[in-house]
């Protein structure tokens, strides 16, 4: 059964238990339909392909699955990077990606040109042990393989194309809610 955002979103549950998002905003990715929303006072703004993980859903360390549940932005990184640049270990290195190029379809699982990196909320679930979210590393990034969003292709991390992971980039902060399901 596939929920409507607005049975999965209720954004007075989710700012109850876990605090207001900052100006609003809140990031809803849906696992079975590779679509991230970036929604403001529970108006859409804007969607976007994605792709989530090759192994599916789950929140285990080591699982190489997209976890689910309610997260925050932690971390913003790459801010006034050239788009494309590549990141590793959060850090921008020389290498770079052309996002204009025609897109490739490497295997390569490159992180390039922002990432925003989650903190799980929900101790248990996403927080915590062999679950946290942020512990594992699992951010919205941008990818060198572009050929494949829409498709569950990620090691657990929500890859989007480069102009649009900038775009979320520039319309979100750190602490804004994201929720991730099937």
């Amino acid at each position: 059964m596939n929920n409507t955002p607005e049975q999965i979103l209720n954004t007075k549950d989710l700012t109850n238990k876990h605090g207001d998002s900052p100006d609003g905003k809140l990031i809803h990715v849906s696992v079975n339909l590779q679509q991230l929303a970036l929604y403001a006072h529970d108006q859409l703004l804007q969607r976007w392909p994605v792709s989530t993980a090759l192994n599916g859903i789950g929140n285990r360390n080591g699982s190489f699955k997209t976890p689910t549940g309610i997260h925050r932005i932690a971390e913003m990184i790459g801010d006034g990077t050239v788009p494309g640049t590549v990141f590793k270990g959060r850090v921008a290195t020389d290498q770079c990606v052309d996002p204009d190029a025609r897109p490739s379809a490497t295997d390569e699982d490159l992180i390039t040109s922002r990432i925003l990196w989650l903190q799980g909320l929900e101790p248990g679930i996403n927080q915590g042990g062999e679950v946290d979210s942020h512990q594992r590393y699992i951010y919205i990034h941008g990818t060198a393989n572009e050929a494949r969003i829409g498709e569950p292709v990620s090691q657990g991390c929500i890859r989007m194309t480069n102009t649009d992971v900038i775009t979320l980039f520039e319309q979100v902060k750190p602490g804004t809610l994201v929720v991730i399901h099937a």
